[in-house]
């Protein structure tokens, strides 16, 4: 039977037409904004006389309206600066820059940037206990006069100074526990550098070793390091107490309640001669009278201020000194391992030359063998046993030569 092979019909192609696809493309400058915004945003704590709190992440621009900072002011505070100290005033703040803790003080609350940090945690739990202490103890006046102007509004005068409690500014409040939590962590620090290094300064005079060597390498610069940031923070509080006129600006809470006197007084008549008593406020100056009106006369009494400041100045010149014994003991030890390198170098160069002498003596010897052993005539060489006498010869002979030059490197006190 035969094979037919029918053809088959192809199918007829389909085309599937797709709909346009629409490509929306964001705008470049909205992303490059939003990143921009979020870049320059920082997380900032709020913390009012209180010790109440609120976390916060704002840009500049807030922070420079609410502290009444010119925008240069905050590159202090930026990471550029950072490695610096410096305790600065402006009109209505204080900005702090110590080690890890960077804020801003004003009358009424502080601001203080990335309070998450590990090492500015310290610094706001002993900000949250002693505060509310603090404000707490701080006693209005007894004695008043409440006097009532024209407008209705009533302004204490204080007459005697035993109802006031001697107490700090808030601002010198937030100061002096920055200085204490940053004291007290340099203090630490340099206990453990102490702990770490006089054991391996100790390894390093009975063993001089690569490993020795690199342990005493890394405390010293460590030590630098650490010497440099106290001495920052050590002539940041000496600048200050050189100058009355610096420390009398860092009084925030002195110009505010003058400010607000001078407004008061403004608003009242000016028949009436009255200081607005502000609640709940501490005392701005160490005047001994203990009215808020003496402090419009007693603008550069500073010497609260100048107490604190020499308490931890004089506690950072301690932390200084160990720092500096520890510097001295690496500095003794390291002459120690010198005169050791030294004195190994000594006995090397003392050994170098009894090798030379003991050369020079065989020098000698071989000299004799080597005449001995040309190839011409010579009637010694038929004399019978002159080979043990020609030996010991020159073994003589070397050997005074070997003691003769011996004996003079002796007495050149070349040798030990």
């Amino acid at each position: 039977m035969g094979i037919f092979a029918f053809p088959r019909k192809r199918k007829a192609a389909t085309h599937v037409v797709l709909p346009p696809i629409l490509v929306v493309e964001a705008p470049s400058t909205s992303v490059a904004a939003l990143k921009k915004k979020a870049s320059s945003t920082r997380l900032w704590m709020k913390m009012n006389r209180d010790g109440q709190s609120e976390l916060m992440e704002c840009d500049k621009s807030v922070i420079i309206k609410r502290a009444s900072l010119p925008s240069r002011d905050l590159r202090i505070l930026g990471p550029i600066f950072s490695p610096s100290s410096s305790i600065l005033s402006r009109e209505k703040a204080m900005i702090v820059n110590l080690e890890f803790v960077r804020a801003i003080v004003t009358a009424e609350e502080l601001l203080l940037l990335d309070p998450l940090r590990q090492e500015v945690i310290p610094f706001i739990d002993k900000l949250r206990r002693q505060l509310p202490l603090k404000s707490s103890t701080v006693q209005p006046p007894q004695d008043t006069q409440l006097i009532s102007p024209s407008d209705g509004q009533w302004f204490a005068v204080p007459e005697t100074s035993e109802g006031l409690q001697e107490e700090l500014p808030f601002e010198f409040q937030v100061l002096e526990i920055a200085l204490e939590v940053v004291c007290s962590y340099l203090d630490s620090t340099v206990a453990e550098l102490e702990k770490d290094a006089y054991p391996a300064l100790d390894d390093l005079a009975r063993n001089v070793s690569t490993k020795n060597l690199e342990n005493v390498r890394s405390l010293k610069s460590h030590l630098t390091r650490l010497l440099a940031r106290v001495q920052k923070v050590k002539d940041e509080i000496e600048h200050l107490l050189d100058s009355n006129e610096d420390m009398a600006q860092l009084y925030v809470t002195r110009r505010w309640i003058q400010n607000q006197q001078a407004e008061a007084i403004a608003a009242a008549p000016a028949s009436s001669a009255m200081v607005p008593y502000v609640s709940q406020l501490h005392r701005t100056g160490s005047t001994r009278s203990g009215s808020l009106m003496s402090n419009t006369i007693h603008n550069h009494d500073v010497e609260e201020l100048e107490m604190l400041l020499e308490a931890y100045f004089m506690q950072l010149d301690s932390t200084r000194n160990k720092i500096l014994s520890v510097r001295e003991y690496i500095a003794d030890t390291e002459d120690y391992v010198n005169i050791q390198l030294d004195n190994k170098r000594n006995e090397l160069i003392q050994l170098q030359l009894v090798l030379s002498i003991t050369s020079f003596a065989v020098a000698i010897d071989t000299l004799l063998v080597g005449m001995f052993g040309m190839n011409i005539p010579c009637t010694l060489y038929h004399i019978n046993g002159i080979f043990e006498e020609s030996v010991g010869l020159m073994t003589v002979i070397s050997l005074v030569c070997f003691i003769l030059v011996l004996g003079y490197a002796r007495w050149k006190k070349l040798l030990g």
